[in-house]
């Protein structure tokens, strides 16, 4: 059985930092493609950032580009998303997400198996 299990989540001030945390399990991910999506309240589930699990290649959402690290662990299995300079509107339930390649890194129906999501809150 597949599991992807975040951690990291949190209240945190404008301006600070958090990592996220993302333990994977029950399977070989080597073909897949490894993201994180966030989900605001009222809000679509949108791409935030992605990493090949083979190569490490890495894509981000543009708001997010320089902002957020991605990176990922083989040999623990894991994939975080260090996340700085933090801002009000990144408030949001983050997503960590698994699926097979190719894919197209934003559409969230291509992504097969999710998280159950890690709570992120920035005051401003």
């Amino acid at each position: 059985q597949v599991r992807l299990v975040e951690s990291g989540g949190g209240l945190v001030q404008a301006g600070g930092s958090l990592r996220l945390s993302c333990a994977a399990s029950g399977r070989t991910f080597s073909n897949y493609a490894m993201g994180w999506f966030r989900q605001a309240p009222g809000k679509e589930r949108e791409f935030v950032a992605g990493i090949t699990w083979s190569e490490g290649n890495t894509h981000y959402e543009d708001s997010m580009q320089g902002r957020f690290t991605i990176s990922r662990d083989n040999a623990e299995n894991t994939v975080s998303l260090q996340m700085n300079s933090l801002k009000p509107e990144d408030t949001a339930v983050y997503y960590c997400t698994a699926g097979a390649r190719p894919l197209t890194w934003r559409n969230v129906r291509q992504y097969e198996y999710w998280g159950q999501g890690t709570q992120v809150t920035v005051s401003s």
